[in-house]
């Protein structure tokens, strides 16, 4: 039987009090991490906790201070289905979880634009937020805006492009290396033995996300189909209008292009290229993310394969992973995992 409990009875903070020889106001900072204890206070503290076994009802806990989540997410500005989704998935989430005591609010930012994120990250009220959710690119002043929230005990996730080097908690998205590799595979095996070249469409090479799907796609490539000749990557920067403008003049350029690898958001741009170009022959395409475009692009023949993360799963892991940091509870990793989805016309969702 754990120290000072009677059979079946269930250890509180009173308990944990009386073990450590301390007041409850000092068990009281403890388990909320504010400062002001001593660190070997605060190990006899967690000694005790561990001894009685103590659990922590932070539902309880959060409704008695009266406690409400405030989480913000900070999205790029473009206006491609991936993100509107992303949207749409932070509103529904926060509809259904106030009861929850908690609140989701997003703002947009000039994509690709560091000094934008920077200045936006620098601009949330840290007296009034929690939890940040970051997609936005990995540059000296982003960083330094992390660490300012970090500084100030807000909870900071990056979202869908990691940015490792930042104070960030916790990266929420695919493997982005394993995403191209994962491309690559596909393109290498539909374009099968023939020689040409393929182009690889990206976003920005400053994105991280685009990057490394980059970095994986030309090490398969290399490793596997060293009779197809890679292009440079053609930076489109998510703008369809700028990408339709790019395309006739890359393949131009490029005579003997049978592949493409769409691995940003600038799937609408793309299909107005394809779609001028019916009477062409078609290369072989894979692209990013199922929206309503990517599955009508995989219906009509226009794309192979969609390569895709679920946008709900996404804000969901954000938001527990937020939640659990706040009340310093487990993340539970397997839950967590975003996967690498592959999308065919034989098997897309209804």
């Amino acid at each position: 039987m754990k120290q000072g409990l009677t059979p079946h009875s269930t250890p509180t903070v009173n308990d944990i009090a009386r073990v450590a020889e301390v007041s409850l106001a000092t068990v009281d900072r403890v388990l909320n991490a504010r400062p002001g204890v001593r660190e070997k206070t605060v190990e006899k503290v967690n000694q005790a906790i561990a001894e009685l076994g103590y659990v922590r009802d932070t539902a309880a806990a959060n409704l008695a201070r009266g406690r409400v989540y405030r989480f913000v997410f900070i999205l790029p500005s473009n206006s491609n289905e991936f993100l509107t989704s992303l949207e749409a998935q932070i509103e529904a989430l926060g509809n259904d979880i106030r009861r929850d005591r908690t609140q989701l609010s997003f703002v947009r930012v000039a994509a690709f634009d560091p000094v934008a994120l920077a200045d936006a990250i620098a601009a949330i009220d840290v007296t009034a937020v929690d939890g940040v959710a970051i997609f936005g690119p990995e540059t000296p002043s982003v960083r330094d805006s992390i660490a300012h929230l970090k500084a100030h005990g807000v909870t900071v996730v990056s979202l869908v492009a990691d940015i490792p080097s930042s104070g960030r908690d916790h990266y929420v998205g695919v493997d982005n290396i394993a995403a191209g590799r994962t491309a690559a595979h596909l393109l290498g095996r539909f374009v099968g033995p023939q020689r040409g070249k393929i182009l690889v469409l990206t976003g920005s090479m400053l994105a991280r996300d685009h990057l490394e799907r980059r970095l994986g796609f030309d090490e398969v490539m290399g490793r596997d189909f060293p009779h197809l000749d890679i292009l440079a990557s053609l930076e489109g920067r998510d703008d369809p209008d700028l990408i339709a403008r790019l395309m006739p003049g890359a393949l131009h350029d490029n005579a003997g292009v049978i592949g493409i690898y769409s691995s940003a958001a600038g799937n609408e741009g793309l299909l107005r290229f394809l779609n001028s170009q019916r009477s062409a022959p078609r290369p072989v395409v894979v692209a990013h993310e199922l929206t309503q475009l990517s599955r009508s692009a995989l219906q009509d023949g226009l794309f192979d394969a969609v390569i895709s993360q679920d946008t709900g799963h996404l804000v969901r892991s954000a938001v527990r992973i937020m939640r659990a940091e706040r009340d310093r509870t487990p993340i539970h990793a397997a839950q967590e995992r975003i996967r690498i989805d592959i999308y065919l016309k034989e098997n897309m969702p209804l």
